[in-house]
């Protein structure tokens, strides 16, 4: 049995791929909508923040709700700076994202990278789809997707985070254990 190596490849990474926005405003205050390609957000941030970068300003910063993102970053890499990333479970929605730059704070819907591209389509393109009302969507669509998740990984649990929420030390108050 022989085996041949290609070695032309090596040392050289695929172009990634343009990140999937719409950037119109909605109703309730949303800036636009992002359908990321995984969850895997130290591959889809940096796409994220170079899009909106020329847009809307170098973007500093990143808040999201851990619901549905399985490991979440301190920070990402962007063009050899780096943005910082925090979650809060209180303060942002599931199934959005705020961005902050010096500009000032813009908020994003996030479609779930498992929809259907018809369905996530419509999604981004509104059609008079008022915010709440997409936001309700992308929460049937993201159900829909942890259930096949469930029936095709065996039962895995929910996603964790390894991240500490924005301002937190990471510290219990006193008395309290883990």
């Amino acid at each position: 049995m022989s085996v041949t190596i290609d070695r032309t490849t090596s040392g050289r990474r695929a172009p990634s791929l343009p990140a999937r926005l719409s950037l119109t405003p909605a109703p309730g205050g949303l800036d636009g909508t992002w359908w990321p390609r995984s969850r895997a957000l130290t591959r889809e941030l940096p796409l994220l923040t170079a899009a909106l970068g020329d847009l809307w300003g170098r973007i500093t910063g990143i808040t999201l709700n851990p619901a549905y993102w399985p490991v979440i970053p301190r920070w990402v890499s962007v063009a050899g700076r780096t943005v910082d990333v925090g979650w809060s479970t209180e303060e942002q929605d599931p199934h959005g994202l705020t961005l902050f730059s010096a500009d000032g704070r813009r908020d994003v819907l996030v479609i779930p990278p498992e929809t259907r591209a018809d369905a996530a389509a419509q999604l981004m393109a509104g059609d008079g789809i008022d915010a709440p009302a997409r936001e309700a969507a992308a929460e049937r669509l993201d159900a829909r997707s942890r259930e096949e998740a469930w029936e095709t990984d065996g039962g895995a649990g929910p996603p964790s985070s390894l991240s500490r929420p924005i301002g937190s030390t990471g510290r219990l108050p006193a008395g309290q254990r883990r």
